[in-house]
């Protein structure tokens, strides 16, 4: 019995599916810790924060919290750098007084909230924000503070999720 073309093809796409699933689920940055305690992580690594809200699914403003697709934890985190009376309307928890981190299953979940956090953010720039992910964590950090001050979140998040 002979293989067609077709059949070769749809064999190979089937193995590099394996395969990439493999990677996926084996390698690439992860962490144990859930939101609130990612919050504490970038404390001990000299960011001044301070936890505000840790969410559950009845508070969870976006209410994804153990939904389908959504984050498995979430809480939110002032920065004492952040002026809260320049923040018109912000209240406790709001990204706008320092930011929030979203524990997702994995990494591509977390990289899509993100993409869709930048679409939202280019479409209604007052709605914009510093997003930075490692592994299955997404950290959401204001636009008040400046890129220097923002990246640092961005550095410290490299060394809490490994």
């Amino acid at each position: 019995m002979s293989v067609t073309p077709l059949a070769r093809h749809l064999g190979a796409a089937v193995a590099a599916g394996v395969l990439a699933a493999s990677l996926v689920a084996c390698g690439g940055p992860t962490t144990d810790l859930d939101a609130a305690g990612v919050i504490k992580a970038l404390t001990q690594q000299g960011l001044p924060v301070t936890l505000t809200v840790t969410y559950t699914a009845d508070n969870d403003p976006n209410k994804l919290l153990g939904r389908p697709n959504g984050y498995v934890s979430k809480a939110s985190f002032t920065d004492q750098r952040v002026d809260a009376s320049e923040v018109a309307g912000a209240k406790e928890g709001d990204v706008e007084l320092g930011g929030s981190i979203e524990v997702f299953e994995d990494a591509g979940q977390a990289e899509q909230r993100a993409d869709y956090i930048q679409e939202i953010g280019k479409n209604m720039p007052m709605l914009g924000e510093y997003d930075y992910v490692a592994g299955p964590v997404l950290v959401r950090v204001s636009k008040e503070l400046t890129p220097d001050q923002a990246a640092g979140f961005e550095a410290a998040l490299g060394k809490i999720v490994k």
